[in-house]
């Protein structure tokens, strides 16, 4: 039925663009306001179907404008919405953006409708996971969803994208065994790996011990490390010249474009090499979802 069925979060993101980011108790002049379609899971399933990828989304959202903004873009972006939620009386989650010059950003989350995707929601889903090639889970619903996903995607035999992001203190067993693989950038390998100070290298073997099948360590603009269980050594994957606009969301754009890729049978350094390109191409636009390459533009 899909090659990616995305679980996880819808957002509205709320984004201003300031020349500098203000200090305790300061205040800034900014952009005006620019309103789009985000979240970890909507994103992951926006660039999934702008690539080409059948795709579908499981998340829930409000039956207000912000949620009817979520739908929208996913339909512009092909991706199947019949497993939304649209809860009625609920508000639909926000992201309040800040994006600096140098096209870096901050971002505070208000879960909204997210907090209610409950573990029966996805167990209700089962029959879509089970026809689907790829699961890719994040970790902006309730961990209790997260697990009853990987749970789901177990028994139905389906392949895991996790990506652990908020990354919390210390990730779930369970969640890390079913990894394959672990999608980490730096600050989340550095975290979860429990080992401070290192390198890409170490952190990735440290989360393999741990019990992830694979690991993907994303490096920003120098590309990606992907380190495999049966390997001897890492792949490093270099990165893709780009003029940073704005990195909102570029993070899930790799996610989509990997999920997707593995989804037709790829290898884990070759998925990776695509997912690249991918974000890179995402960073030199604005916006999460509205930054995102289809397959003709990447020139494929």
């Amino acid at each position: 039925m899909y090659e990616v069925l995305v679980i996880g979060s819808a957002n509205a993101d709320l984004m201003v663009r300031v020349g500098r980011r203000p200090g305790p108790g300061e205040t800034v002049p900014g952009t005006d306001l620019m309103e789009s379609a985000g979240g970890k899971g909507a994103n992951q399933a926006a660039a999934a179907a702008r690539l080409g990828a059948r795709t579908a989304l499981l998340a829930r959202v409000g039956d207000d404008a912000f949620g009817r903004l979520v739908l929208d873009a996913q339909r512009a972006a092909g991706s199947e919405l019949r497993h939304v939620l649209v809860e009625k009386g609920a508000r639909t989650g926000t992201a309040m953006i800040v994006v600096g010059p140098d096209g870096d950003n901050t971002i505070v989350v208000s879960p909204g409708a997210n907090a209610r995707l409950t573990p029966d929601d996805v167990r209700a889903a089962r029959e879509a996971v089970a026809a689907s090639a790829v699961v890719s889970l994040q970790l902006e619903v309730p961990p209790e969803t997260v697990r009853a996903a990987v749970d789901v995607a177990a028994e139905t035999g389906t392949r895991v994208v996790l990506n652990p992001s908020p990354a919390p203190d210390a990730l779930d067993a369970r969640l890390l065994s079913a990894a394959d693989p672990l999608v980490v950038n730096e600050h989340e390998a550095r975290q979860l790996s429990g080992l401070g100070d290192g390198s890409p290298d170490r952190w990735a073997r440290a989360l393999l011990e741990r019990g992830a099948r694979s690991v993907v360590v994303t490096l920003g603009g120098e590309g990606a490390l992907v380190l495999e269980a049966q390997a001897a050594e890492p792949v490093a994957v270099p990165g893709v010249e780009a003029e940073v606009v704005d990195t909102t969301g570029a993070g899930d754009a790799f996610t989509g474009a990997l999920a997707t890729r593995l989804a037709r049978g790829a290898s884990l350094p070759d998925a990776v090499r695509f997912a690249v390109r991918v974000g890179a191409a995402a960073v030199t636009r604005e916006g999460a979802q509205t930054s995102y390459p289809t397959a003709d533009e990447l020139a494929l």
